[in-house]
């Protein structure tokens, strides 16, 4: 029996809330084994002043906490499925998915309650190309500026009045208590989430048996269905944070559904898919999802 887990986390305040989440859920399993969060700060976290898009992608978020796992100074790191890059090394093994949060993009602003509230020439900021897309598709008489840094960064920057309006995942401002700041939950028919948003993963080492074995009741079986059918759009689409996609699925009852998109980051150009069935066929819909929006002409899109 193990009697010590140390979990891998960056350093800000949701990553820390994220690892604390998790440690809980281990050690009502096992109250018996001493569980310890070391931080770590990332390259994601240090090159704030430069778009994802241009410094490395997502991945900038991940690789330090890989290597305290090589190098046995961590056991396990807890990640948001949406900074995890589609393929991971196979030194490491992704064991769980835990129960995922609201996966909805939220309206944050103190001048305006929705997108459609705001005038033309009106500044909403967001670092993310999926949003981008979407919003320059939906209002392109916005102006879409850079927001980089963690949330409580990002909601100082809106509260000094750099910006009329931001845009950040809902999972994270409901996890550290901050749901009054949000004007409004944008619905999934208007900003499609990106892939495995409001989810955590757990990574550990591909050869820690024990370890797998204890971690993987903390597996949430629909949740993984539903963040697997997205990454696999992602990784058929080469999805990354350079690329202008988003998927997303969920289940009611037996019924399994997934939608996505792919864009120019200017919203100029944008296809759309979605597909149903049981979600015992969660693979073969999010295969079935990319091979649509392949049809109707995404590589060509990505290609540009």
């Amino acid at each position: 029996m193990l009697k010590k887990i140390i979990i891998a986390s960056r350093e800000s305040p949701l990553a820390m809330w994220q690892a604390e989440f998790i440690k809980k859920l281990i050690f009502e399993m096992h109250p018996a084994i001493e569980i310890i969060i070391k931080g770590f700060k990332t390259q994601g976290d240090i090159l704030l002043n430069e778009s994802l898009a241009t410094i490395g992608g997502k991945g900038l978020f991940i690789k330090e906490l890989e290597y305290a796992l090589l190098e046995r100074e961590a056991d396990l790191a807890v990640h948001s499925m949406k900074d995890l890059p589609m393929d991971i090394p196979e030194e490491f093994r992704l064991i769980a998915i835990s129960k995922r949060e609201d996966a909805r993009d939220a309206f944050i602003s103190n001048e305006y309650g929705s997108l459609k509230d705001m005038p033309k020439g009106a500044i909403v900021g967001t670092s993310s190309l999926r949003r981008q897309s979407q919003i320059k598709s939906k209002y392109p008489h916005l102006v879409i500026k850079p927001l980089r840094g963690n949330l409580q960064t990002r909601l100082k920057k809106l509260d000094e009045g750099q910006y009329g309006a931001i845009i950040l995942a809902a999972a994270g401002l409901i996890r550290l208590n901050l749901k009054k700041r949000i004007k409004q939950f944008i619905s999934s028919s208007e900003s499609i989430p990106a892939v495995g948003q409001g989810a955590l993963g757990i990574e550990i080492l591909s050869d820690n048996k024990i370890l797998a074995d204890l971690l993987r009741p903390l597996n949430d079986e629909d949740t993984a269905r539903c963040v697997l059918a997205e990454r696999t759009v992602s990784r058929s689409l080469a999805g990354s944070c350079t690329v202008p996609l988003g998927a997303f699925a969920s289940i009611n009852n037996d019924t399994f559904s997934i939608k996505g998109f792919v864009a120019k980051p200017d919203g100029s150009e944008i296809i759309y898919a979605e597909k149903n069935g049981s979600k015992s066929d969660f693979y073969k819909l999010g295969e079935a999802l990319s091979e649509t929006l392949i049809a109707k002409g995404a590589k060509e899109i990505l290609s540009n």
